[in-house]
């Protein structure tokens, strides 16, 4: 697992999304926008990849195949990196957007 390498105008972005075609709709646009996009589809890659690299955001859907975004995000967070995550999830109930913020 490798990270992209960027110049120094670059905004370096992680994405996390595991269907397919959302993920390649993101990376796509943003790459268009001229940002170096990593692409992650679990859990696991997202913690491994911010492990390895640092990022300037990370875009994180809260729905994985594996840990959910919001343990990711958490886990981001007890590891000390406050990298700013915008979460992305189709759940709308006030208990999920004050999970989100917990985490």
């Amino acid at each position: 697992m490798d990270c992209i390498w960027v110049g120094l105008s670059q905004v370096k972005l992680l994405v996390v999304e595991d269907e397919h075609r959302i993920a390649n709709l993101l990376h796509r646009g943003l790459m268009e926008e001229g940002h170096a996009v990593d692409l992650a589809s679990t859990g696991e890659e997202a913690l491994e990849l911010c492990r390895l690299c640092t990022y300037d955001a990370i875009v994180l859907d809260v729905m994985l195949p594996d840990i959910d975004g919001l343990q990711v995000c958490a886990t981001l967070r007890r590891r000390g990196d406050a990298t700013p995550i915008l979460l992305l999830t189709a759940r709308d109930a006030i208990d999920d957007r004050v999970a989100g913020l917990d985490a």
